[in-house]
């Protein structure tokens, strides 16, 4: 996890301002790391580590998410300033030399599609959280490490559901479920009053 300790404000703040942003910028082909970006999809060439052995996997995707922090006080306003990052890194990620194949780019791709819809779940959280000047930076740390949870939950689910990819039908079920979550910042459509593909997370 990479943060920034955020400053404690004086104690004339009478507002609380939080400002989300997501990580912005060029990708450095020569960078361990992707972020992520709706039009930069992954490509079997980003997956440089080497392949385990052994283990239901073809293929392994190593998705994470992050924010840095700062803080700013104006007059009586607090503006707190939090940069989201959701990365694939290449040297962790690894393919096997016979599962190279579209199908099985579209699982690694959904995986990495989870890590970006935790977030925009982190987001809305934080939105409706109430924060105050004493102890804002525990309390949004706290609702990193419960999206940190969620997302390894989600994840989990995605590859039990679908069996590793190898379940096609429950893979497409997933893929319109995770796109319409992504559609919606972060809500699910179960959240929205229906559910199309069942729940997600342990069962």
């Amino acid at each position: 996890m990479k943060t920034h300790t955020l400053a404690t404000p004086p104690a004339k703040i009478t507002t609380i301002q939080l400002v989300l942003e997501d990580r912005q910028g060029p990708e450095n082909p020569h960078s361990d790391t992707i972020f992520y970006s709706s039009t930069r999809k992954l490509c079997w060439n980003d997956f440089q580590g080497k392949p385990s052995p052994a283990g239901p996997s073809a293929a392994v995707s190593y998705t994470s998410f992050s924010y840095e922090g700062a803080s700013l006080v104006t007059h009586d306003t607090l503006k707190i300033r939090l940069t989201m990052e959701v990365f694939f890194i290449k040297s962790a990620s690894w393919v096997r030399d016979d599962a190279r194949d579209n199908y099985a780019l579209m699982h690694e791709q959904l995986h990495f599609d989870i890590t970006r819809l935790v977030v925009e779940r982190f987001k809305q959280k934080l939105r409706q959280t109430a924060l105050n000047r004493d102890d804002y930076d525990s309390v949004i740390q706290y609702q990193y490490l419960q999206s940190f949870q969620e997302m390894n939950r989600m994840q989990y689910a995605f590859d039990r559901d679908t069996h590793h990819g190898t379940n096609m039908a429950a893979q497409i079920r997933w893929r319109d479920k995770i796109n319409l979550g992504l559609k919606n910042k972060g809500v699910m459509p179960e959240e929205l009053g229906y559910d199309l593909f069942g729940n997600f997370g342990p069962q």
